[in-house]
């Protein structure tokens, strides 16, 4: 894998910190992300017998998912640019024997992605891209003419409270902070937030007739306040500037932990604490 100079930081950021974060909350994550993929899926299915690639892939979780739908006929290529995330995923299709599943590490802005694919999909996987033309490009390159590209992506943090609400708490307490050394995941989880800037981004890509359909709905955060809590300081805006405060030294966790108690407690629900999540569903095809 040649790992392009602009997502580099991106890189070793979800290879290491974040990958032995998502690894921890996999089971938080897995029940709450899943609602959106699974949803967008069932719109949009792909063919029977078609070549998908999933985009971002993660653990592979919707590569499988996908290497079902498509049938022994179809085949599911999951790529991500955390080789740690390949293995995982590798090892965990072949203990499902998915034969029509298989995975490989590349920066989809930079590298090959091999194919053709008749569609791609992607779930919370192209937000992170330091150019978003140029990966978007790469994808579409990487389609049949007239191939289907569909992607789930956060829509405004403000309709995202699982995740805003600890952004806020956090934001009261501890002060703006440079990164300084410490890797950082990209543009960020929102930044497709704008129908606007995503339509513009995929026909400046090649791409033509962008549709956005907007879903919400109240994702898992954890099994209880406790859970919540702690996934809220490792994950999302409020994690990362948790961890980049940490690394300059600054330590309110006294404070902030109270905070986040009575900020997501509201959330709590029977059977644990649910946030309230909003997506869109973007689709668009190859020209």
């Amino acid at each position: 894998m040649q790992v392009s100079r602009a997502n580099a930081e991106a890189i070793q950021a979800w290879d290491g910190v974040l990958f032995e974060k998502f690894s921890r909350f996999r089971a938080v994550l897995t029940a709450g992300l899943s609602v959106h993929g699974t949803e967008a899926l069932r719109r949009h299915p792909p063919r029977e017998a078609s070549r998908v690639l999933d985009l971002g892939c993660g653990f592979g979780d919707t590569t499988l998912e996908i290497a079902r739908l498509v049938g022994p006929l179809g085949s599911a290529t999951g790529v991500d640019a955390a080789p740690r995330f390949i293995e995982q995923a590798q090892a965990e299709a072949r203990s499902a024997g998915a034969a029509n599943a298989r995975y490989f590490a590349a920066d989809v802005q930079a590298d090959s992605l091999e194919g053709p694919y008749d569609s791609a999909f992607s779930r919370f996987g192209t937000m992170f891209f330091a150019s978003p033309v140029a990966a978007l490009r790469n994808v579409r390159k990487s389609l049949t003419a007239g191939g289907s590209l569909l992607m789930v992506v956060w829509r405004r943090r403000e309709d995202n409270g699982w995740a805003h609400t600890a952004e806020l708490a956090v934001r009261e307490i501890i002060p703006p902070v440079e990164h300084g050394d410490e890797p950082t995941c990209g543009p960020g989880p929102f930044s497709m937030a704008s129908a606007d800037t995503v339509s513009a981004q995929l026909l400046a890509a090649g791409f033509q007739d962008v549709g956005f359909e907007r879903f919400d709905t109240d994702i898992c955060i954890g099994k209880d306040l406790d859970e919540a809590l702690a996934f809220a300081k490792a994950l999302g805006p409020a994690g990362e500037m948790l961890r980049l405060a940490a690394a300059q030294g600054i330590d309110e966790t006294a404070r902030v932990d109270a905070a986040l108690r009575s900020a997501l407690a509201p959330f709590v629900k029977g059977g644990g604490v649910y946030g309230p999540s909003s997506t869109w569903f973007v689709s668009a095809r190859s020209s």
